[in-house]
């Protein structure tokens, strides 16, 4: 009994062991995709920023005068005008501009926000964003949100534009809206891995979970978006329709984006996906020559009659057993034995594609 009990402790192990390898090998379909109207909104506004040591605007910008008039007005002196405020150069008028996550905010949450100055001012070190309301950015927007704040400066070398930290409460809700008037919900693929048979694969899959028996309900419009049709009864949990859908495990097998070479200047680094191929070529990039015909073209004397350095030339063969032509990965490693540095191998990778020897999307990051 004993016996029986260990194997079957041990087949339940290996079961779980098995399941769990595969789901983290697997990736989500809500990964690979986001719900058209649940963007990233932006609220903005313009305001005063007050207290300043004598940097602000003054002078006879009237666009600062005035609105500072009207705000003294209101509050303390109705006879104030904005001539007698030309003086005042503890003021500036900046631009503001807030950004609501993809997720919405409720009323009470508070959001950092951005401001600039727009007029003469020379910077708005230590001042205070004086209240202003925010709206969307169309005409006719209602109000969202009210700013206000200590400026903090986030970069010396750009004195005349800052930050408030949580500087702007919501006053209203701000949701997505995930289905349209039409009663459809549009996922967007992103554009790592939005190609037409992606686009086909993940409609089967939401078709297989929402509509295994009747007719579909999702359809592949482009290699970008895929929309889907909801039922009445479901359009006002359209959360609750799509949760399931959203958490389907997907095979990376089944995400074929292509090939793709993704290239970050900043960081030097080269990551390609799929089976990059390039033409035959001759590479020559300063004092560097790299070149992938077969057989490679013979070493000639530059004008002056002088060799190109042996040290810095490279020939990579091709197996004429093997289909295809030379793979990027093949070059990259003649640019390791070479040493040659990363900015020389994403400038040499640039031209390459703009001569048609390199068979790849090329992404800039």
């Amino acid at each position: 009994m004993k016996k029986f009990v260990s194997i079957l402790t041990l087949a339940l192990i290996a079961l779980a062991l098995s399941w769990q390898a595969s789901t983290v090998s697997a990736v989500t379909l809500q990964d690979l995709v986001r719900i058209k109207g649940a963007e990233q909104n932006r609220l903005v506004g313009m305001g005063l920023v007050v207290g300043l040591p004598g940097t602000g605007d003054g002078g006879k910008f009237a666009p600062t005068s005035r609105p500072l008039a009207n705000a003294i007005a209101r509050f303390m002196d109705e006879s104030v005008v904005a001539a007698e405020l030309k003086d005042s150069r503890n003021v500036a008028l900046v631009t503001i501009e807030a950004i609501i996550p993809a997720s919405g905010a409720a009323e009470g949450d508070r959001v950092d926000v951005r401001i600039s100055a727009i007029g003469p001012a020379k910077s708005l070190q230590g001042g205070q964003l004086f209240m202003a309301p925010l709206t969307g950015p169309l005409p006719d927007s209602p109000v969202f949100a009210y700013a206000s704040g200590p400026v903090l400066m986030e970069n010396p070398m750009s004195p005349t534009s800052a930050i408030v930290r949580k500087g702007a409460q919501v006053v209203r809700n701000i949701r997505p809206q995930y289905v349209s008037t039409g009663g459809q919900i549009t996922l967007v693929i992103n554009d790592d891995v939005a190609t037409i048979p992606m686009a086909q694969t993940l409609a089967s899959i939401v078709n297989g979970r929402l509509s295994p028996d009747g007719p579909n309900v999702a359809k592949a419009i482009d290699q970008k978006h895929v929309v889907i049709d909801v039922p009445v009864f479901q359009r006002r949990d359209p959360v609750a329709y799509l949760a399931p859908v959203l958490l389907e495990y997907i095979d990376p097998d089944l995400i074929d984006v292509g090939a793709r070479v993704v290239i970050n200047d900043r960081t030097g680094t080269i990551v390609i996906k799929g089976d990059v191929q390039i033409s035959p070529v001759v590479i020559s990039h300063e004092n560097l020559t790299i070149t992938t015909i077969t057989p490679p073209m013979p070493v000639v004397p530059d004008a002056n009659g002088v060799m190109p350095d042996p040290g810095m030339q490279s020939f990579i063969g091709v197996d004429p057993e093997r289909r295809g032509g030379t793979r990027l990965v093949e070059l990259l490693a003649a640019f390791n034995q070479l040493r040659v540095p990363a900015k020389d191998r994403i400038s040499i990778l640039r031209r390459m594609k703009e001569s048609g020897a390199l068979h790849a999307v090329l992404i800039e990051e």
